[in-house]
């Protein structure tokens, strides 16, 4: 998580929503980094683990992400969520919940939704949830 938080308050350093995201293989390597990158171009889906998907996807020359831990300073939304199933991302381990638009439990439960053609991942949530939510709540404040 120390190494998503790293990217987070990149993010926000570079006037995006401190979010961040590190993609591991199945071996705990680091496969790839991404933050939050709307801001900055023209691309809605630029979220951070969108961003770190992608990259690890093509860094592994596959779509299919089995066996990966995504780790994310935030709670994925319902978009994020989908392209975890989708790559079939086998764990995920969030910080902060997002109780206006989470897809992991608090507003929708996508991820563990049996009704989907997709393997179920393990999640493990609110880890250093307190200093995930700490970087949104300042950037947010210094914004208003």
């Amino acid at each position: 998580m120390g190494r998503a938080i790293d990217e987070a308050r990149a993010a926000a350093a570079e006037g995006e929503i401190p979010v961040g995201a590190v993609l591991l293989g199945p071996a705990g390597e680091v496969l790839a980094t991404g933050r939050n990158a709307r801001e900055a171009g023209v691309d809605p889906t630029a979220h951070a683990e969108v961003v770190a998907i992608r990259a690890a996807a093509a860094a592994a020359g596959d779509r299919y992400l089995n066996g990966c831990t995504l780790v994310v300073t935030l709670e994925p939304c319902t978009m994020c969520a989908g392209v975890i199933l989708a790559a079939r991302v086998s764990r995920v381990v969030f910080g902060a919940w997002d109780e206006k638009a989470g897809a992991v439990g608090s507003v929708y439960d996508l991820l563990r939704d049996g009704r989907l053609p997709h393997p179920v991942p393990e999640v493990v949530a609110g880890v250093r949830a307190e200093e995930c939510a700490a970087l949104l709540e300042d950037f947010f404040r210094e914004r208003r």
